[in-house]
């Protein structure tokens, strides 16, 4: 929208090029018009002089006469007669404009038979003062034009904007509206003005973009892509807003279900497995809730989730705990799985801050991990994160370690490797189950990750390494070979392989066929104490595996030192190799270097047909997995 003076000097340059151009024309006019009566005037002066009758008289009185009779029949600026050289009659007007001198031109004629030259120059003076009062006039008209249209503009332009900005005011309302999206334009136009709705429309175009590109984000920033499960920050969120600050909420039960499996299933069936295992948690949990409406459910991170039921008291939460029980049972028979979830659960009030409710309820967690299978444990005790039992629940599988290592309650499995061609050594790889004293499956990923946090997993170590032994020679089973493995803490622990040298050269028929496998990363820690377990496993016959190969940055020049007899490549180089050019070639490298190192290469995770095949094609040497062979007793 233009300012009022704006418009003054926007219509006086147009009514001064108006101006301008007019003037121009009436100037080219005028001086055609002059130029045109002189021209005529010349005609007349001749047509006078040939009827003129001197009558005899001298010629001064008959230049006099003839000058009198063209005077009082037109007027001039100059009227010069002369006879010869002789100026007979001079006329020089005193009244003429200076700029008509301008527009005249003198014209210089013969009177014919009276032997006279005439030089005149016409005068205008009429015509041009009309000329001139009439422009004078035009230059004030515009002035008043230019002024009262600049007014008129004005006043028209803000109530044409006033109504356009009414208009877009109107369509952003309707942008605004949560709903507008999906809701109906409406018809009512104030303004019909083709580019203003085209305009308007390209707006409401690029605000429903942008509309859906924020709830997009919205989207990202505050729900579980995965389980379409509202995550940490909403969480955060929901209870600083939602029970913290002024609202019906007076108490409630906090309850954080963790996935004991999720670990396992992503090394040994791949993430595709365990973000099916994740949903499927996610929907046990949901479909428990639709009987508490209050309830809110929240993933707080890749294997937790947050329950709130708000306004509920302890009782109605275990209840609902009791039934999570009986739906993780079911589907752990299902799925032939150690456990699903476990659960723990606390009671709140407005005045607990979010992080004691969460230390509170973890420790929930990890006590009803040293239960049964899928079992919850409700964390009466609010106090205990400020009294002496801080770390109740490390103390509570403090005790269940040590009860577990008292009592030798380990279970032992096997799961085969097989082999690619009939030349290749491979083995069965045991897998160690953990038992509580009712005999129930501990989660196994929590009691080794317990373990090493506790200082236990060295003790872990040699108990399966013992009973390991102890079940290969007691049921005679020394005509195959068995993969043991060993943690990076224990290879480290110079007490440990003292223990481990002496313990297989009093076991000279086991040792041969045993075959202990120890992380790329592990080995990378001491290169100089993994060079001198390797050497010392060779030396009693034993071998070594170096597992979850790729994930470090080891070079082959490392393991050309170490010598290791086998590497068995990480899980994300084999899962999905099929589809995988870049890992096939990289896989295909791989094989090649380790064969001419002397050192067998083997696969795990292989889960179908067509990895298998492939696998098989890039001279793999063997292959792990459920595809191959599930795990068995011992």
């Amino acid at each position: 929208m233009y300012k009022f003076s704006k418009l003054v000097i926007k219509n006086a340059i147009f009514a001064l090029t108006f101006i301008i151009a007019s003037g121009a024309i009436a100037f080219f006019l005028l001086t055609a018009y002059i130029a045109n009566k002189t021209q005529e005037h010349q005609q007349t002066i001749q047509t006078i002089s040939q009827q003129f009758v001197s009558d005899a008289e001298s010629i001064e009185e008959v230049a006099t006469k003839f000058a009198a009779i063209l005077t009082a029949s037109t007027d001039y600026q100059t009227l010069i007669i002369k006879n010869n050289s002789i100026t007979l009659f001079n006329f020089q007007s005193s009244h003429i404009p200076p700029h008509e001198y301008v527009l005249a031109k003198r014209k210089t004629v013969s009177a014919g038979k009276l032997n006279l030259q005439v030089q005149y120059k016409l005068a205008f003076t009429e015509i041009i003062n009309l000329i001139t009062q009439l422009f004078i006039g035009l230059i004030a008209l515009a002035t008043i034009f230019v002024l009262i249209s600049a007014q008129l503009n004005y006043k028209l332009q803000s109530v044409i904007f006033s109504i356009i900005s009414k208009q877009i005011s109107n369509e952003l309302a309707q942008i605004n509206d949560s709903d507008f999206i999906t809701s109906e334009q409406s018809n009512e136009q104030l303004l019909e003005i083709p580019a203003l709705q085209e305009g308007i429309a390209e707006i409401r175009a690029m605000m429903t973009e942008q509309f859906k590109n924020t709830t997009s984000l919205e989207m990202e920033a505050h729900v579980d892509s995965l389980t379409g499960i509202e995550n940490r920050n909403r969480f955060v969120q929901f209870y600083e807003k939602q029970i913290v600050q002024e609202s019906p909420v007076k108490f409630g039960v906090l309850l954080i279900t963790r996935c004991s499996e999720l670990q396992t299933i992503n090394q040994v069936h791949g993430y595709n497995s365990g973000d099916n295992y994740i949903i499927k948690v996610a929907d046990i949990i949901k479909n428990a809730l639709t009987t508490l409406p209050t309830g809110k459910l929240f993933r707080l991170n890749s294997s937790d989730f947050a329950t709130i039921l708000i306004n509920e008291k302890l009782k109605v939460a275990e209840d609902y705990a009791r039934e999570l029980n009986i739906k993780f049972n079911d589907y752990q028979q299902l799925n032939e799985l150690d456990s699903v979830a476990f659960t723990g659960l606390v009671y709140f009030d407005k005045s607990k801050p979010l992080g004691e409710l969460l230390a509170l309820a973890d420790t929930g967690v990890s006590v009803a991990q040293t239960q049964k299978s899928n079992s919850w444990y409700s964390q009466t005790d609010i106090n205990i994160l400020t009294d002496n039992s801080a770390n109740f629940g490390s103390q509570n599988w403090r005790q269940e370690i040590d009860s577990v290592l008292d009592g030798g309650r380990i279970n032992l499995l096997i799961q085969p490797i097989q082999p690619s061609g009939r030349n290749n050594r491979v083995y069965g790889e045991i897998l160690a189950r953990f038992l509580n004293a009712n005999g129930d499956m501990l989660p196994t990923a929590t009691f080794i990750a317990m373990a090493e946090k506790l200082d236990k997993i060295i003790q872990v170590d040699r108990l399966i390494i013992e009973t390991a032994i102890k079940e290969i020679t007691s049921k005679n089973m020394l005509d195959s070979s068995y993969g043991i493995n060993i943690s990076a803490r224990s290879i480290n622990d110079e007490h440990f392989m003292i223990w481990l040298e002496r313990k297989l050269l009093r076991e000279p028929g086991a040792a041969p066929r045993l075959v202990f496998e120890i992380s790329e990363l592990g080995l990378q820690q001491n290169i100089k104490t993994a060079k001198r377990l390797v050497d010392m496993l060779h030396r009693v016959g034993s071998r070594v595996t170096v597992e979850r190969f790729g994930v470090g940055l080891t070079s082959f020049k490392f393991f050309r030192d170490l010598t290791p007899d086998f590497i068995k490549m990480d899980s994300s180089y084999t899962r999905d190799i099929d589809d995988d050019k870049n890992n096939q070639y990289f896989l295909r490298l791989m094989v090649d270097l380790a064969h001419r190192l002397g050192i067998n290469v083997l696969a795990e995770s292989v889960e179908s047909q067509e990895e298998k095949h492939t696998l098989e094609k890039l001279f793999i040497d063997g292959c792990q997995g459920y595809y191959v062979g599930k795990p068995t007793q011992l």
